[in-house]
């Protein structure tokens, strides 16, 4: 049975130093929606004085950006209290979970995010919709009015997907274009190389084009961040033990990606495994040598081509910024591109509200944060949004189409922006 994490809680002074930087509370302004109040609520929960009907409301509504524990003065480790709360609630609910919602549930998570079939199937119908020109039929006809307005709005931003057949070309070996700096094994994720597959191929090509050896191998699966979110925790630590073993069985210098959310899942893996005496110095090794791809670019030498003569901004990613503590590398190569003009964008640190499947399932609040971002951005009025998670790519779409801002405003992943000035295509 999960257990709450109650002794933790006791790490929490009441300071109230987290309120300001918790996007929840200043979209929601009730204490129960920020961390510390969600902090009390799981040690009365722990403490039999609220049931997990009480505790699960504020918990699903936190965007897990874990933004707070950046500021807290005592070091308070929220994610550990959130991950706990998470998995008790999930727990607690399955006993009263109707049989086609568990089955539901079980199909989702744990047969069809990390199954690449599936999703190369997704993948490869969602291009052939794009490039047939049913999208723009159905839009012209306004058939896409019947789906779900959650649906409806990030259908419109949906990126252009590579079909199955330009998918399968990637090779599984990339080897350096000059003399080898680091033996890279390269994680692609699920959801990104379905919908971000282009972005996956630019990052291998530039980790070539700046002397890495680069494998892509077939054994890896999903990083389980999305199942972790949803308490799914059991799913997750056979999703991590399958990518422990692939990848351990080649003697990478690093294990790469591209994408914020996921990166911020591999680096705690050994969280995931502390105190198993099988896995927590295996899931170590694993999460130390993980790394998002702007830490190795920053530290190599791209050989540009080509100006990019545009104001640009960077919106950091949460997991990037706060799990995985990354936050001068990506900035770093940003301004190292020929001819962009930096803008810093206000409350740049401030979560965009997507937070791996929240902007879906929380659809009305997570519009709310992504338009008070938004306040912030239209003071700057860049040509350019530069990202570095998917979740965070596909959020900024949908504000700036909120904002009607479509034709001015592009959002673009770092990796692409890089590719360009380097002249690489996918």
């Amino acid at each position: 049975m999960a257990e709450l994490a109650y002794e933790e809680t006791f790490d929490c002074v009441q300071c109230g130093y987290c309120l300001p930087a918790c996007p929840t509370y200043i979209t929601m302004e009730k204490e129960t929606h920020s961390p510390r109040g969600r902090i009390n609520l799981v040690k009365m929960a722990a403490e039999g004085k609220i049931t997990y009907s009480e505790l699960e409301g504020p918990i699903n509504l936190c965007l897990g950006c874990r933004a707070c524990e950046v500021v807290c003065p005592t070091n308070v480790q929220y994610g550990t209290i959130l991950e706990s709360a998470k998995e008790f609630i999930e727990e607690n609910k399955k006993k009263e979970t109707p049989k086609r919602v568990k089955l539901f549930r079980e199909f989702l998570f744990n047969k069809t995010i990390p199954n690449k079939k599936i999703l190369n199937t997704v993948g490869g119908g969602i291009a052939l919709y794009q490039k047939s020109g049913l999208q723009k039929v159905a839009h012209k006809a306004r058939a896409t009015n019947v789906l779900p307005e959650n649906l409806r709005t990030f259908e419109k931003i949906l990126p252009n997907a590579e079909g199955s057949i330009k998918r399968r070309k990637r090779e599984e070996y990339y080897p350096p274009i000059q003399r080898p700096a680091f033996r890279i094994g390269f994680f692609t994720g699920c959801v990104m190389d379905t919908m971000f597959s282009s972005i996956n191929t630019q990052s291998i090509k530039l980790l070539q084009l700046a002397g890495c050896e680069v494998t892509v191998i077939k054994e890896q699966t999903c990083c389980g961040a999305l199942q972790s979110h949803s308490g799914e925790t059991e799913i997750t630590k056979r999703l991590a033990k399958e990518n422990i073993k692939a990848f351990e069985k080649h003697n990478f210098d690093y294990i790469v990606n591209s994408i914020g959310g996921c990166g911020a899942m591999l680096v705690e893996y050994d969280k995931l495994f502390a105190g198993d005496p099988e896995w927590a110095n295996r899931a170590k090794q694993f999460a130390e040598k993980n790394a998002d791809i702007s830490v190795i670019l920053s530290q190599l030498n791209l050989p540009f081509e080509k100006e990019i003569n545009r104001a640009v901004t960077y919106q950091p990613s949460c997991h990037m910024s706060n799990v995985q503590k990354r936050v001068n590398e990506p900035l770093r190569l940003l301004k190292s591109v020929p001819g962009i003009t930096y803008l810093e964008f206000p409350k740049k640190d401030m979560c965009c509200g997507s937070a791996g499947i929240y902007n879906i399932v929380n659809y009305n609040e997570s519009m709310e944060l992504i338009d008070e971002k938004m306040k912030h951005l239209t003071t700057i009025t860049p040509e350019i949004i530069v990202t570095t998670n998917p979740g965070c790519h596909l959020q900024m779409k949908v504000g700036v189409e909120r904002e009607g801002l479509t034709e001015q405003i592009q959002v673009v992943h770092l990796i692409e922006l890089l590719a360009e000035a380097c002249g690489v295509e996918a």
